[in-house]
């Protein structure tokens, strides 16, 4: 049997190694499901149009669907042979019904018919992605709930800046991952227009009904241009933007925890699921996953330069290149999804030391703007008061001390105005819940803020 569907204009075989340069079946074959769903969808509307008859149509739909139940069970295997999953399963049609089958791929083109593959597989990938990061979610707001009073210093240029709570830390990720999943939500919705008869480039004499296609695959409406259809491959250049965005997320998420991790800091126990050791230093314990998810952000971010780079010089329409679509987007999902549950997995059996990140809060003089605060509320100007607080904190470095552990006598020597209640002004628990603007770390607003989540959630 001919593997190729283009034979009929050559008279000499392909040399091998154009063959296997050119096959894409490799790494396209896990577009089958696809590929047989979309086969399905345009029989049965070549069969309503009559432009085949109803019983040739059926025929193709029943026999197609016992190939894709073939595959899903694992009895009919996808052959490297064919030269991309289009031909392996319009070949195995023709090979079981005959001349039946070779009226399937009327009025249609591989160009089309991969567009159509590549944004059904691609759309799946967005909400079942989607849901990883909601699990992901899950996993931070019972987190949350449980740390709404563990207090930590916040930073900014990795210096102690302010004190803040566990569950506030956490809500920063949090609402990156809620536009995460937005923007996978606009970047499907973009996506969701079927390409299917749009032909080679310039559609088709054959009276296609493509709305009847578009909504038996799931898709909005049909796309707008045949030269565009065939050539777009903007819907995966922003899915691999999205992805990117997430893995820089994660990148970060992955950043602090090997900070949090390290003994100078001591915040967190990594579980030994999620850790490794070393060779040689029996003592070690590494965040490898932490580590391992921070690199990989590279590699996405590579498929991401890749497909733009592939597409920036190529006219209308389809071109081979743009096979280089799929490789490095299968590559770039794959690892995004594997670091999304390992991670989330890292975070769920994770430890915190509740004890060790509230002395943590206490050093770093992370109260100082709640002490320029007191005297601003009794009066001072806010320029002087930053001036007192500042020569406080010198004098606190010189004598190795944090503010709270000076006395009434050593507080007067910068400022009258000073009084017992300042201790508990700067205490963590009132620098801390005193903060209760909308998005703040007090307790009241972190409440509101976990009853939003909640409710997001669900």
């Amino acid at each position: 049997m001919n593997l190729k569907l283009w034979g009929g204009r050559f008279t000499k075989e392909t040399d091998k190694m154009v063959n296997d340069f050119n096959a894409s079946i490799s790494f396209d074959k896990r577009l089958y499901a696809q590929d047989i769903t979309g086969s399905i969808a345009h029989a049965r509307m070549l069969g309503d149009q009559g432009i085949i008859s109803k019983d040739d149509a059926g025929k193709i739909v029943n026999e197609l669907k016992k190939i894709k139940e073939e595959i899903d069970s694992g009895v009919l295997e996808i052959s490297d042979e064919y030269e991309d999953i289009h031909t392996f399963t319009e070949a195995t049609l023709i090979s079981r019904i005959g001349e039946t089958g070779k009226k399937l791929h009327t009025g249609r083109s591989r160009n089309d018919q991969v567009a159509l593959d590549t944004r059904m597989y691609f759309r799946e990938q967005c909400d079942i992605l989607s849901e990883l990061l909601k699990d992901l979610q899950n996993v931070l707001l019972k987190i949350m709930k449980s740390h709404t009073n563990t207090f930590m210093p916040g930073f900014t240029h990795l210096q102690k800046a302010q004190p803040v709570t566990l569950a506030h830390h956490l809500g920063a990720y949090f609402e990156m991952f809620v536009r995460d999943r937005s923007r996978l939500a606009d970047c499907r919705e973009r996506m969701n227009e079927c390409p299917l008869g749009s032909g080679a480039l310039a559609g088709t004499t054959y009276p296609l009904n493509r709305e009847q296609t578009a909504s038996e695959l799931g898709f909005r409406c049909p796309t707008g241009n045949s030269m565009d259809s065939v050539s777009d491959r903007d819907f995966l250049i922003e899915f691999l933007c999205d992805l990117s965005i997430i893995a820089m997320h994660l990148s970060r998420f992955s950043e602090e925890i090997c900070i949090w991790n390290s003994n100078e800091y001591g915040f967190i126990d990594i579980d030994d699921a999620y850790s490794t050791g070393s060779s040689i230093m029996p003592q070690k314990k590494n965040p490898d996953i932490a580590e391992l998810v921070r690199g990989k952000t590279g590699r996405v971010y590579g498929a991401l330069t890749a497909l733009l780079t592939t597409m920036k010089g190529l006219p209308l329409a389809y071109n081979k290149d743009s096979q280089e679509d799929k490789e490095q987007a299968f590559d770039a999902l794959d690892t995004v999804r594997d670091c999304v549950i390992l991670f989330t997995g890292m975070l769920e059996t994770m430890n915190f030391n509740k004890e060790r990140m509230e002395e943590s809060a206490k050093k770093g003089f992370t109260n100082a703007t709640d002490a320029a605060d007191y005297l601003v509320k009794k009066g001072v100007p806010f320029r002087d008061a930053h001036g007192i607080i500042g020569q406080i904190v010198l004098y606190c470095i010189d004598k190795e001390l944090s503010i709270d552990r000076m006395s009434m006598d050593e507080f007067k020597k910068f400022s009258d105005v000073f009084d017992n209640d300042i201790y508990d002004a700067i205490s963590l628990e009132t620098c801390v819940n005193s903060r209760n603007t909308a998005g703040g770390p007090g307790i009241d607003s972190m409440n509101e803020a976990i009853e939003k989540y909640e409710r997001y959630l669900s």
